[in-house]
């Protein structure tokens, strides 16, 4: 995908890996955090180019990687191994966290500047891990037309008859399709074929299809609120199946509201679990304006 020149360009680039998103201590999505304050000083490397910043989730592995320059307003890049994103929300819990250690905090709040506009942001601390929340910003909704989703639900490989009321397009950055299913198990035995999704995805403009269903159990967060099990595929970034999926996540919790579900009987709130697909467990919480999830920092690597 790159080559040895562009590789060897970041040598040396210091890389913190935030666990985000994470369920009672474990899993969590993997995040490369990049301090570009911090690069002038650094064996001469100066500003990073795109295609460098591209290779970070390549060469540590991760799905994402958010790059952050600190100032008055703190700024956020996000990337996969395609490009940039215009917003990353498990990515943005990364950084919180990540500039929350840096300052020591056990109350850390900053004004997050992104693509799609400002937002604020509070982290707190507790027993050496960091609970992150943020405001998403406002999310359109609209039902997919008839036959729209013809092709995206085939390469999915869910049957029509599987799939539940209350689909949605959802744009929070970039639009993506809210799929609900009937049953955890439709859910769980999801094997879509990448190729044929990207494919459907992008001639629709889509990020990616965010697969939900409600279990109605407490769910391991133990918070009071809705629960759901959700997987996230999105092939067209470059990620065939997220770990973890704040944004999505948010786009739900906006629907629910809308919906009226989001009332005092349901406490106001979800929980999502992820991951568990991928054999990393992750949790993200979510009210109609707000969403996060715990995280802890992990190793400081040098590519």
């Amino acid at each position: 995908m790159f080559d040895a020149t562009v590789a060897a360009d970041v040598s040396g680039l210091p890389v913190t890996l935030v666990h985000a998103c994470q369920r009672a201590g474990r899993g969590g999505s993997p995040t490369a955090v990049v301090d570009e304050s911090a690069l002038g000083g650094l064996r001469g490397l100066g500003a990073l180019t795109d295609e460098q910043r591209r290779t970070v989730p390549w060469l540590t592995g991760a799905s994402h990687a958010v790059f952050v320059s600190p100032g008055a307003d703190v700024s956020l890049r996000f990337f996969t191994t395609t490009g940039e994103l215009p917003g990353c929300g498990h990515g943005t819990v990364a950084a919180l966290a990540f500039l929350a250690a840096r300052a020591g905090s056990s109350d850390y709040r900053a004004t997050l500047r992104t693509g799609g506009g400002s937002f604020a942001g509070r982290v707190t601390r507790a027993h050496g891990d960091y609970d992150a929340a943020f405001e998403p910003g406002p999310v359109t909704l609209r039902g997919p037309a008839p036959g729209e989703l013809d092709a995206v639900l085939d390469a999915l490989g869910v049957a029509a008859d599987a799939v539940a009321p209350g689909g949605r397009i959802a744009t929070l950055g970039r639009a993506r399709l809210l799929l609900p299913v009937a049953t955890p198990t439709v859910l769980a035995a999801l094997v879509p074929d990448f190729d044929r999704l990207r494919a459907a995805c992008d001639s629709l403009g889509l990020l990616g299809c965010y697969v939900h269903c409600e279990t109605g159990t407490s769910g391991a967060a133990g918070a009071a609120g809705l629960r759901f099990a959700a997987r996230m595929f999105a092939p067209s970034i470059g990620v065939p199946e997220d770990v973890a999926n704040a944004n999505s996540t948010a786009c739900l919790a906006a629907h629910l509201a809308r919906e009226g579900r989001l009332g005092a009987g349901a406490g106001g709130r979800i929980g999502v679990d992820m991951g568990d697909s991928l054999g990393t467990p992750s949790t993200i919480t979510a009210t109609a304006t707000a969403v996060g999830g715990a995280a802890s920092l992990g190793r400081r690597v040098r590519l």
